[in-house]
């Protein structure tokens, strides 16, 4: 119970982003105060890819992944909306 309350707090002060005018390959950026990630987002794999990260630790990055693929779905369908491709 503990770890899901760190990780809640943790996840609630970052933002994820899909980036109109972004580049291929299909990613999503993860926002924080003084912290960023972007992840590739293999839609047909299922999954997601770090990319690189910038100040966050290696257990937040795991976190991340964790909630990204929890989100993929949508993630890829916003995508796909955005960029039509």
């Amino acid at each position: 119970m503990v770890n899901y309350a760190v990780c809640s707090s943790f996840l609630q002060r970052l933002a994820h982003l899909i980036y109109t005018n972004d580049h291929r390959p299909p990613q999503v950026h993860v926002i924080g105060p003084e912290e960023s990630a972007r992840f590739e987002l293999l839609c047909d794999l299922r999954k997601g890819k770090l990319m690189d990260s910038f100040g966050f630790k290696l257990a937040q990055v795991q976190q991340l992944e964790v909630y990204l693929l929890n989100l993929l779905e949508h993630l890829c369908s916003e995508r796909e909306r955005i960029h039509g491709h």
